[in-house]
């Protein structure tokens, strides 16, 4: 293909600006009106401000996502805040910092080499990344440390987690440079999520033409003050704004209303939160998600809460759910009593058969058991609507990527730079790999996995990874298979909770870690990053991030008394950690009692089995019909995999958590978007930083200035839920302690 480059002159950079002009434009119409197809290889970009602003970015927000997964409303502070955070300190320090230049071993170096520019912004988000998709988005590694320290009071050693932690994030890092080739440099691989991004770099870069309105740095600020003056209330001052149940109130001595109307314990129905932590707790920020998508998952959700589980308690007392609350995150014995795991575990935390089958079978509430159902579903739809929707451009975007890799003006531009070489990528493979072994031979009672265990989770990620990135770098989907490696290792090693979490990290969240950092690999790609760059700034993020999440966890663990024991904690503690609680519950579930004796043929679950099935069937009627009327574009946007996600992490989400979320972003994704898309386009993002950033401050000053020093208040409004009664079962002669008997 003929191309040529030429030069030509940015009016607002004194620099030059190379641009390839090529008949072969990017075959994604999205990339062509986003991505830029320019490049200045002059701009300096792992500079002093790079580094010390993006390792402040690093540790600021894995900081802030760790203490917050611990608490009862947790809340993942997005890469966004940092994004626009670091922009007007890093144009004050481009102002400010010294231009003389400096020698050191042979070396020369500035402090400032210029105004602040795009590409080091790029990298500083790129450190701010790993502080939230390495640890704090997804903080399964952390969970397993919490789960064998605060729930099975295991005494692990420091070094044996900080193994954990950073093997299983350098492992990812090293599939996703093996797989690089693939996923990263052909054009069809667009990582659609990136576009948004390079959007904001845009406008937070390039001049726009004068506008009336308040600009976004100063929209930022107002409302990050705003948010962080509201949250006293909700946080400390009047904590029942989390959770308002107005139902309860109405009908102070009723289970049934209770059960309906308390947004804590109960299906949420009329329920709402006005504390943004709780709003985006879970399915992160509404005002970033997509309005179909939205749509989607309130279809699942109302499908879910109004109809099924209620049919399955009141009318056919599915699973014997009446012995139980209709909704908890706790395990349950077959008299409604909380389970209590100690009492079937062996000194080496392994199952002991003859104390179970004495003790009785373990039960959960039956929200519980048919969200685990729901995920059964969602695997095999995911697959089926991929295959149906998808299946044809996906192989021929993959055979096109894997033997032609025509390069697009964006991969033209990017040889201007050197590559990382291969084995760079393969030294931490290795070197991961063989740490994790060592792990399981001088750890081998704290961890369980027996080398030959990793050795199956490490083929597991290697075989799943790449067709998983495929589908989510061009359709913006990542299947999960969570539940199938959590069901082949509960077969294979059945009574080794530990075992169990440890084949999930290294052969499941590995393969997140890696299309995380295949991700921000595709937005270097596209901000024209050079690779040896993107290559430091990731290995160094990752070191950090990971020694930082272990470093705040095991400081929480040991500081704060009785974390994550609900039964012991005082009533208003905000420590009780309801995501670890559910990673503590698979433990159980999945590891100690086993997939066989829950969900095989005897098992009293065994029925959620065909779900499976019949998930892979959804998808075929929505297919047949968006054939049958192809102009009828709405159809296809019937996302059975996406419905599905209405009921997804439930618990430890709440019906309240996703049913305030479903309405925010119905407002601001719908009615805003279509009535003011100028409004929209402007702040809606900006807007969502600000609303993260002022409460995650405010919660951090909150707990070291009051709570940390035993300064709780207690009144009325500290109750986090007037519905005292939602937790009791109603089945006749079912005794719990707090609840009537029938």
């Amino acid at each position: 293909m003929a191309s040529k480059t030429q030069t030509t002159q940015d009016p607002d950079s004194p620099t030059p600006i190379t641009q390839t002009q090529t008949e072969d434009h990017p075959p994604i119409e999205e990339v062509a009106l986003v991505v830029p197809e320019t490049d200045d290889p002059t701009l300096p970009v792992m500079t002093f401000r790079a580094w010390s602003l993006g390792i402040i970015s690093c540790v600021l927000l894995m900081f802030l996502n760790t203490f917050f997964t611990y608490r009862t409303q947790p809340l993942t502070i997005s890469a966004i805040l940092m994004q626009i955070g670091v922009l007007p300190i890093g144009r004050f320090m481009a102002s400010t910092l010294p231009k003389k230049k400096y020698s050191f071993l042979g070396f020369g170096f500035t402090l400032n080499p210029g105004p602040f520019n795009m590409k080091e912004h790029v990298i500083i988000t790129i450190f701010a990344n790993c502080g939230v998709s390495y640890g704090g988005g997804d903080a399964y590694s952390i969970g397993a440390i919490t789960v064998m320290k605060a729930y099975y009071k295991q005494s692990l050693n420091f070094l044996c987690a900080l193994l954990i932690v950073l093997t299983t994030q350098i492992l990812g890092y090293g599939w996703a440079g093996m797989l690089r080739k693939y996923l990263v440099e052909p054009a069809e691989m667009w990582w659609p999520s990136n576009l948004a991004q390079v959007s904001l770099f845009r406008a937070l870069h390039e001049k726009d033409p004068r506008s009336k309105g308040l600009s976004r740095m100063k929209f930022f600020l107002i409302f990050l003050v705003a948010s962080f003056a509201y949250y006293a209330l909700p946080g400390y001052l009047f904590p029942m704004l989390t959770f308002f149940s107005w139902v309860c109130w109405a009908w102070p001595r009723s289970i049934t209303a209770q059960q309906i109307g308390s947004g804590y314990h109960g299906l949420g129905i009329g329920a709402f939160t006005l504390d943004w932590a709780g709003i985006s707790a879970y399915h992160g920020s509404p005002l970033v998600t997509p309005w179909f998508s939205i749509l989607n998952v309130a279809v699942g959700f109302m499908m879910f809460i109004y109809i099924i589980v209620p049919l399955c308690y009141w009318k056919y007392n599915t699973f014997d759910s009446r012995k139980f609350p209709i909704f908890s995150n706790q395990l349950f014995t077959s008299t409604g009593q909380k389970y209590d795991t100690t009492k079937i575990l062996t000194p080496q935390y392994d199952l002991n058969v003859a104390a179970y089958n004495s003790y009785g079978k373990l039960y959960l509430s039956p929200l519980f058991a048919l969200s685990i159902g729901s995920g059964f579903a969602r695997i095999t739809a995911t697959i089926t609507h991929v295959a149906l929707f998808h299946g044809s451009d996906i192989w021929r975007q993959s055979r096109s990527a894997m033997k032609s890799a025509k390069m697009d003006i964006h991969a033209r531009l990017m040889k201007n730079y050197k590559e990382v070489p291969q084995w760079w990528f393969l030294i931490l493979l290795v070197g991961s790999i063989v740490l994790s072994l060592l792990m399981s031979f001088v750890w081998k009672d704290e961890v369980q996995l027996p080398w030959w265990g990793m050795i199956l989770a490490f083929f597991l990620a290697w075989l799943v990874t790449l067709p998983i990135g495929v589908i989510q770098a061009t359709t913006n989907q990542q299947p999960g298979y969570d539940i199938i490696a959590q069901f082949i290792i509960g077969y294979i090693l059945p009574g080794k909770p530990i075992a169990n979490l440890l084949f999930k990290i290294y052969g499941r969240i590995s393969t997140i870690h890696a299309l995380s950092f295949l991700s921000d690999l595709k937005l270097g790609h596209y901000m024209k990053i050079p690779p040896r760059c993107m290559y430091t700034a990731q290995l160094a993020g990752t070191l950090i991030s990971g020694t930082v999440n272990l470093a705040v966890a095991w400081w929480m663990l040991g500081s704060i008394d009785n974390i994550c024991d609900v039964e012991t904690l005082h009533p208003d503690s905000p420590w009780t950690c309801p995501k670890f609680r559910v990673t503590f519950d698979a433990s159980v579930i999945w590891g100690l009692i086993g997939p066989e004796r829950l969900f095989g043929p005897r098992g009293m679950y065994h029925n959620l089995v065909w779900l499976f099935i019949i998930g892979a069937f959804l998808p075929v009627p929505i297919w047949v019909l968006s054939k049958v009327y192809p102009d009828k574009k709405w159809i296809p946007l019937i996302n059975i995999p996406v419905i599905s996600y209405g009921f997804a992490g439930m618990p430890p989400a709440t019906p309240t958590n996703i049913a305030s979320w479903l309405v925010t972003g119905t407002i601001f994704n719908y009615f805003v978007f279509r009535y003011r898309k100028g409004w929209w386009q402007k702040y809606n993002y900006v807007l969502s930083a600000a609303l993260d950033a002022g409460t995650a401050f405010m919660g951090v000053l909150l707990y070291f200035a009051l709570q940390s020093q035993g300064h709780d208040l207690k009144w009325w409004g500290t109750n986090l839920d007037h519905c005292p009664l939602a937790t009791c079962p109603t089945e006749p002669g079912i005794a719990v302690k707090g609840c009537p008997v029938f």
